[in-house]
């Protein structure tokens, strides 16, 4: 799997989330360094489709069934709309995906058509927000895959998933909460990790791994 160093300084990124939050930093310490690569999609009809064929699904199960799907087209290694706008839906259905899956892919292959998905050269002229708008006109995309995208796909730098249930475990546990914080609350406990939100998410997912909260200052 082919991986590339993140556009933003780690180093850096770590010492704002550490100054501007001090529990934030006791994670960081107990989680350890993050492996700081991304994994680069050819474009974003090829990082969608796929993570369409992974929703609702385990790895293996899905990666099984988008292999299928993409042995059909010319260059399996390369999906491009042109070729999966042609397949029938039998076809589709035929490699494991679901009709919804299938609706789903064939609407973000007419919408890259169309020009209304960007190129992967003019993603970096657009902000986050733009590509969230732009995105979650396809069936099946919606705020958090997009965010995905973002922050794995495209490196950047300050994407905060504030409605994921593990970002929000991770905030009830890095503040001792009694109860889950509701997305909004996420949203005002994030401001202080600007601009580097994206890193600090990925803590938050980590958190959850600890065995205890022996990390946690007092």
């Amino acid at each position: 799997m082919t991986t590339l160093p993140l556009p933003y300084d780690i180093v850096e990124a770590v010492s704002h989330l550490s100054d501007a939050d001090s529990r934030l930093g006791a994670l960081i310490h107990a989680v350890g360094p993050y492996p700081g690569k991304l994994r680069p999609a050819n474009n974003p009809f090829e990082a969608l489709a796929e993570s369409i064929a992974h929703q609702q699904l385990s790895g293996k199960a899905a990666a099984t069934i988008y292999g299928r799907f993409t042995a059909m087209l010319p260059v399996p290694d390369s999906p491009r709309p042109e070729d999966v706008i042609v397949l029938s839906d039998e076809q589709m259905r035929g490699a494991g995906l679901s009709g919804a899956k299938t609706a789903a892919i064939k609407d973000l292959a007419a919408k890259t058509l169309d020009g209304t998905i960007p190129s992967a050269e003019d993603l970096p002229s657009l902000t986050d927000d733009e590509i969230i708008d732009r995105f979650t006109v396809v069936k099946g995309i919606g705020p958090w895959s997009v965010k995905m995208y973002l922050m794995f796909r495209l490196g950047r730098p300050d994407v905060l998933p504030h409605t994921d249930l593990g970002i929000r475990k991770g905030v009830q546990r890095l503040d001792g909460l009694p109860d889950l914080p509701p997305p909004k609350a996420v949203i005002q406990r994030a401001e202080s990790w600007s601009p580097f939100r994206t890193l600090a998410s990925w803590y938050l997912w980590r958190c959850l791994e600890l065995d205890d909260d022996r990390w946690l200052p007092a």
